[in-house]
């Protein structure tokens, strides 16, 4: 499990603090560089042991995300949430376990909606509160892509699917964590 101690020493490489150091710019001024907002469920569920080889789902989605972030170097924000948020330069979204405050993510995760920017939302799909999270993804200029990543159940991708369409988006299903890094690209090649 991720502490935020690791996150500040484990940097994946391509992250926007990786480039931010390899470049000697500031964050802020490599955050301006980024193309995609990518907000990770890091609640409860995300622990699951469902996923590759009987991993987590959480641990499965970390590796993935590492390897997105070496193919699109500083192109990728990573945001962390669950019961809070929080903005990850390294590249390694915080594990908080708890709830799953989504509408709390999107309002966070705005800040960055300007034009050029598109925002992914990786998660099973099950929020504190469905409809204070549909509301708050109506407001966004930018589309929101979501990636399932739970169980095959219905009510997860289904709420997926219908938070992708508020916002204009398309969701995609990896179910357990497995296949996220192919179901990103997917969406970041549409």
């Amino acid at each position: 499990m991720t502490t935020a101690l690791d996150t500040r020493k484990n940097i994946v490489k391509g992250s926007l603090a990786d480039v931010a150091a390899a470049n000697r710019q500031g964050l802020a001024q490599t955050f301006v560089n980024a193309e995609v907002v990518i907000l990770v469920d890091t609640s409860g569920s995300m622990n699951t042991a469902d996923s590759r080889g009987g991993r987590k789902r959480y641990d499965v989605a970390v590796e993935e995300l590492a390897a997105l972030q070496a193919q699109w170097p500083g192109k990728v924000a990573v945001l962390s949430f669950s019961g809070q948020v929080m903005f990850c330069p390294s590249g390694t979204p915080y594990y908080f376990g708890g709830s799953t405050d989504m509408a709390e993510a999107l309002r966070f995760a705005r800040m960055a909606d300007v034009p050029g920017i598109r925002f992914i939302l990786i998660s099973d799909g099950e929020p504190d509160s469905p409809t204070a999270t549909l509301t708050v993804a109506k407001t966004f200029r930018a589309k929101i892509d979501t990636i399932f990543v739970g169980p095959e159940t219905a009510s997860g991708r289904d709420f997926l699917a219908r938070l992708a369409a508020a916002s204009g988006g398309q969701t995609v299903t990896a179910a357990h964590a497995i296949g996220l890094l192919g179901a990103t690209q997917k969406l970041l090649a549409a």
